[in-house]
């Protein structure tokens, strides 16, 4: 039942995100959209690499579910990187290099997809690697794709 419920609002969330970015009234709408995105989805992840690093006794229950947002999430902050939604800590480079961005935010999608499978597989060595590649994802495209 609880993972149908996920399911069913991933579902949502994705089909209601693709269509945001024509929803934006201003440019610093989507600015705050995907800022807020990334915030959530850093809150969830952070639960989890705590788990991952022992900073906190592991919950395979609280990993699995957070982790299961986390892929859910990883999906939304795109829709904010639309044309003319320059601004935020985004660099110029995101709508000058759209090829390599959206190759970072499609590993993003699938290393968290994998954190998920990791956490119900109920591997603590797996879901360790998992972290350590989502978190990697994340260093490799803020490194080159947000401002300080």
């Amino acid at each position: 039942m609880k993972n149908s419920a996920l399911l069913a609002l991933a579902a949502a969330s994705f089909a209601l995100a693709l269509p945001a970015s024509a929803q934006f009234a201003k440019p610093e709408d989507a600015v705050k959209y995907r800022q807020s995105a990334m915030f959530i989805q850093s809150q969830h992840f952070g639960r989890v690499a705590a788990m991952a690093t022992g900073r906190v006794p592991y919950d395979a229950a609280a990993a699995t579910a957070n982790a299961e947002l986390v892929a859910m999430i990883s999906k939304l902050p795109w829709a904010g990187f639309g044309p003319g939604t320059e601004g935020g800590k985004a660099k110029p480079d995101i709508w000058k290099e759209q090829a390599k961005f959206k190759e970072l935010n499609e590993r993003l999608m699938a290393e968290t997809e994998k954190l998920a499978a990791a956490t119900k597989a109920g591997n603590l060595d797996a879901v360790k690697a998992a972290v350590s590649s989502v978190g990697e994802t994340c260093k490799t495209c803020h490194d080159t794709f947000r401002s300080r």
